[in-house]
C-alpha cells in the first residue's frame, strides 16, 4: 500500500481511509475498492439534472400516495 495521498486511486465505499493504488479488496470488510470519486457519481447525476430531480419528486409522490391509500 502506498502512503502518498495523492499516489492512491482506489478505496472502500465503507472505509475511506483504505486506499490502494490499485484494484483489490478491502482488508478490514472484504469489499471491493472503487475507484476514488465513484462512490457518489450516480447522486451526482442524478441531482445534475432539473429533470432527474422532478422525476424523483413525481416517483415519491406517487409511492406515498399510494401507501396512504393502502394503509390509510
Amino acid at each position: 500500500m502506498d502512503d502518498r495521498p495523492d499516489a492512491a486511486a482506489y478505496s472502500c465505499p465503507m472505509h475511506p481511509d483504505v486506499r490502494q493504488s490499485k484494484p483489490g479488496a478491502c482488508p478490514t470488510c472484504g469489499m471491493d475498492l472503487v475507484p476514488e470519486g465513484a462512490r457518489f457519481r450516480l447522486v451526482r447525476h442524478m441531482f445534475g439534472n432539473p429533470r432527474h430531480i422532478a422525476i424523483m419528486a413525481a416517483v415519491m409522490i406517487a409511492v406515498m400516495a399510494a401507501a396512504m391509500m393502502m394503509f390509510g
